[in-house]
């Protein structure tokens, strides 16, 4: 109902809005001059919009913004999505982009938890048979890692129970890849990253950058990884909470490795026996990537690391492709 001082007033006649015939938003089965247009309706909605993009240059684009324009508007329809329901996906959206920082990608983490990260590394990463399986790159490798010795720890601050971490980086077929890099980057007993905790910790800590020898052998020390929930205090995890979702991940330290005239692979090894193997937030754990991580006392590798036993140990090897 309108105010009382405005309810017998006359309609106010809206401004004239001259519009170019060009900009009609139109979309026939025939040519552009079509005499039976097709105007947006609820039926055709998808169609119309597509025909806007038609001569969008880039082929990749236009198949990319088309496709989703069909997906959407589809789903749109499937659900009868509401007016209320819209605008409150677009205020999730502008909140999850408003919680993004140098060192907290929010998008990425929603990306993530929808299995999308881990659906695109699957299409993007099809390796042949015998390759080290990929797993999303996460959150957290927001800064670059330094570059450490071979045997270095990359545990710069104190507690947590001291880890050997060895590993090899071969091709598919075998071979010794000489002078491969390998990144890695793990949180801490608490399940922290250091980008969590920049007060607290040392930029760097748990991370690190190493350069294989000439039979592709890396090893470091470190310590043991915890479980820890993704971080919950934005969008993604109001959307885990409304759905009931567990937010925690299994242990694991990531790993990326890189190889001359090799395809880089992104990817993980979990801790066997840590909680949420089966109930990964970000859906990322595979059976071949899990791995024992034994409490040893061998005198002879702690004198070559100088670590004192006993200590956990955890050998991996990475197996990559060539780049075609």
């Amino acid at each position: 109902m309108l105010p009382a001082n405005t309810r017998d007033a006359a309609p106010v006649r809206p401004a004239t809005v001259r519009v170019h015939p060009k900009d009609v938003v139109t979309m026939s089965s025939g040519s552009p001059g079509s005499e039976n247009p097709i105007r947006f309706s609820e039926e055709h909605s998808a169609e119309v919009v597509e025909a806007s993009f038609a001569n969008t240059p880039d082929p990749r684009l236009r198949q990319l913004i088309t496709s989703l324009v069909q997906h959407l508007h589809a789903f749109a329809k499937e659900v009868d999505l509401t007016q209320a329901e819209l605008e409150a996906a677009v205020d999730f959206l502008t909140r999850t982009g408003q919680a993004c920082t140098d060192v907290r990608q929010e998008f990425m983490m929603l990306s993530d938890v929808l299995g999308l990260s881990m659906l695109v590394d699957e299409i993007s990463h099809r390796g042949p048979a015998g390759a080290t399986e990929p797993t999303v790159l996460g959150p957290f490798h927001m800064v670059d890692s330094p570059p450490r010795a071979l045997g270095d720890t990359i545990s710069l601050a104190p507690g947590g129970e001291p880890t050997l971490v060895t590993g090899q980086v071969l091709s598919v077929e075998g071979h010794e890849l000489a002078g491969a890099l390998v990144d890695v980057w793990q949180a801490d007993e608490n399940g922290f990253y250091d980008v969590q905790e920049p007060q607290t910790v040392p930029q760097g800590n748990l991370r690190g950058l190493f350069t294989c020898d000439e039979q592709g052998r890396f090893a470091f020390r470190t310590i043991m990884p915890a479980p820890y929930p993704v971080p919950c205090d934005g969008p993604v995890g109001e959307l885990l909470e409304a759905t009931d979702r567990l937010p925690y991940r299994p242990a694991h330290i990531h790993f990326i490795a890189r190889a001359e005239g090799y395809a880089t692979l992104t990817t993980h090894m979990f801790v066997a026996g840590s909680p949420y193997l089966d109930s990964d937030a970000v859906f990322a754990v595979k059976d071949s990537l899990v791995r024992d991580f034994p409490l040893i006392e061998d005198a002879e590798l702690a004198d070559r690391y100088g670590m004192a036993t006993p200590f956990r140990h955890a050998h991996v090897e990475i197996r990559l492709w060539k780049s075609s």
